[in-house]
């Protein structure tokens, strides 16, 4: 007879930083997700993320679907912060102009 479990582990972990990731591996709940929504199927999952079962990415689809609207707003959430530390840190550290970027090369060149 088939005994069926009492509980089935999700593969994932949050890491220190506050990251869900599959178990195991540095993949993000964000990122397979992501690919999920842009129609990703599960087999094309694992053939993009070999290190992670087959039967753990159907696990996390699975638990997307039960769960769709706390999934989706801690990726929104994480998005809002991947925004905000991008601005912020455009603002602090703009970019180099081209010329810049010519002159440092210009005087790399002569101190050669």
């Amino acid at each position: 007879m088939f005994a069926l479990p009492e509980t089935v582990s999700l593969p994932l972990k949050m890491d220190e930083d506050g990251a869900i990731r599959v178990s195991g591996t540095r993949v993000t709940l964000d990122t397979l997700i992501g690919f999920y929504r842009q129609n990703e199927t599960p087999e094309e999952l694992h053939e993009g993320f070999p290190t992670i079962p087959l039967a753990d990415i159907y696990a996390i689809i699975g638990y997307y679907l039960a769960n769709e609207s706390g999934v989706n707003a801690y990726i929104e959430r994480r998005t809002n912060e991947a925004d905000r530390i991008r601005q912020e840190w455009e603002t602090r550290s703009p970019f180099p102009t081209k010329d810049e970027l010519l002159a440092r090369l210009d005087a790399k060149r002569r101190a050669k």
